[in-house]
């Protein structure tokens, strides 16, 4: 064999034996290390939601795991949760929405949660008494699925994972907890926060805001109180009315506070629910009730009722909607919060229209002044552009005057309300009263103010006539910056001369005028 030949064949059996070290070095050291290595850490976590062989995509990051039902064994009772899209609810021993931040903190260490080390390797059952692990104190049984790569995967058996883990005693020395997990016999210690997310007693898991309604999904409401009792609408803008006892718009800002005071109650305590303990707590006779129309859904009848205890009060509160129904004790303040009178219900406002179906104004200076009137034919809302001037003269309308005249009339607001349908002329409200008629495009009247004679005894304040049936009583101060004639509806430039001056372009008066 030639010298080269040698060479050659040397150099193979070399290459040959640094492949098979590189090999042995991977296959019989790398690769275990890293088996031990990803079962050490899955053995770590309260919950692994890889398969002990099970390895990931290179470089890729394992799904978090979705839980769908939590079953919850703590304090005497047995709770079973489930995920309805992205809500938790309460299937037993009650129905209806979980707490979110207690189910949070749950799914919380259940993702993230680990031992922090091994107790016992093989505890004997004497062992386990003494650690509080038999029977536990309590415990949680979880179900999820690791989503593909689609995000499915809920109904795939191989993408299925189930725990349970099995809590007992506190370590009184560092506040730990001994913890066990299912198919696993060893006892390990966890830190004391996986307690308090996981030993939860029905009141915790049970949704306390269970009174509050979205404003848009109400149609309509109706209250008793021994005060009152009043009835609400939703118009098809969306706004408030009172249809009873009288029929006015209603105050849209003061019904919303009363709906968000409403949701901020919160449950104290949750009594077992049955006829003899409504009963008991006064409920078959309510001190105040309600019912809420929903749009869509089953209309829900509220009920709160004040039951003496000691030298104070408790008040209890039930819900019903269709089959469904929660009994809970509530803040005292509950009671109160639907309590509302007619003054707080009713709008202020005097004037009810759109801004933008608003496209002639005639405006009445009043002791017999000729009207003036402003129209305006562009089709575009709340347009700017576009007034003229008609009568008595002709001209070019400030569309920022208008847009100001109309902020000022929409805010104009009631400090009292009177008699409904009176005499106007005993109030200085006559038809040569000073008054502004808003218009649609085809000159009907969408709204009208009237401004009247002075209050007597009331400094500061006039009767006017808006669009509700009352007289009302406005501070003269809401209508100062009203205009008075025709002129002041014009631009700048077509008013020059008309006061002594010439105006520049901003509306003042030049620099060189006497």
């Amino acid at each position: 064999m030639k010298q080269t030949q040698k060479n050659l064949v040397t150099l193979v059996l070399a290459t040959a034996a640094a492949a098979g070290l590189g090999l042995y070095a991977y296959f019989g050291v790398k690769e275990p290390e890293r088996k031990e290595a990803v079962r050490k850490e899955q053995a770590e976590k309260l919950f692994a939601p890889e398969t002990p062989g099970e390895k990931p995509t290179q470089g890729a990051t394992a799904p978090a795991a979705v839980f769908t039902q939590l079953t919850v064994q703590s304090k005497g009772i047995t709770a079973t949760l489930e995920r309805q899209g992205t809500t938790w609810f309460l299937t037993a021993p009650v129905k209806g929405k979980a707490d979110k931040p207690t189910v949070e903190g749950i799914l919380a260490q259940l993702h993230a949660g680990k031992f922090k080390a091994t107790v016992e390797e093989a505890p004997t059952d004497e062992d386990l008494k003494k650690y509080g692990l038999l029977p536990p104190v309590f415990s949680v049984a979880a179900k999820a699925y690791v989503p593909d790569a689609s995000g499915g995967g809920q109904d795939d058996p191989a993408r299925q994972r189930t725990v349970t883990l099995l809590g007992g005693i506190e370590n009184t020395f560092d506040g730990s907890l001994y913890v066990r997990r299912d198919g696993d016999p060893r006892v390990y210690s966890a830190d004391g926060s996986v307690r308090y997310a996981l030993e939860k007693d029905l009141y915790a898991l049970r949704d306390k805001e269970f009174l509050g309604f979205e404003e848009a999904s109400l149609k309509a409401i109706e209250v008793k109180t021994p005060a009152t009792s009043y009835s609400l609408e939703r118009e098809a803008d969306k706004s408030w009315r009172l249809t009873k006892p009288l029929t006015v718009r209603a105050d849209g800002e003061r019904v919303k506070k009363a709906l968000l005071a409403l949701k901020e109650q919160r449950a104290l305590s949750f009594p077992m629910d049955s006829a003899a303990e409504r009963s008991k707590l006064g409920l078959d006779k309510p001190v105040v009730e309600a019912r809420f129309t929903l749009d869509p859904g089953d209309p829900v009848r509220l009920r709160f009722s004040l039951v003496p205890e000691g030298s104070g009060a408790k008040v209890y509160a039930l819900r019903e909607q269709g089959s469904e129904a929660t009994l809970a004790e509530v803040p005292e303040g509950a009671l109160t919060v639907l309590n509302l009178s007619l003054p707080e219900l009713r709008t202020k406002t005097v004037l009810s229209f759109k801004r933008e179906d608003v496209k002639r104004i005639v405006f009445y200076p009043g002791a017999g002044a000729p009207p003036a009137v402003l129209s305006n034919k562009n089709p575009a809302a709340n347009a700017l552009q576009g007034w003229e001037l008609e009568e008595p003269i002709t001209g070019k309308v400030e569309g920022l005057k208008v847009a100001s005249l109309l902020s000022l009339l929409s805010s104009v607001k009631a400090s009292s309300f009177g008699e409904a349908n009176p005499k106007w002329e005993q109030y200085g409200i006559t038809d040569n009263a000073r008054s502004f008629s808003l218009q649609d495009t085809s000159g009907k009247e969408l709204a009208r103010l009237w401004l009247g004679g002075a209050v007597p005894n009331k400094e500061g304040s006039v009767y006017a006539r808006g669009s509700n049936p009352e007289v009302a009583e406005v501070e003269a101060a809401w209508l100062a910056h009203l205009p008075e004639r025709a002129e002041d509806f014009l631009q700048a430039s077509a008013t020059a001369g008309t006061d002594g001056g010439t105006p520049d372009t901003d509306g003042g008066v030049p620099e060189d005028s006497p």
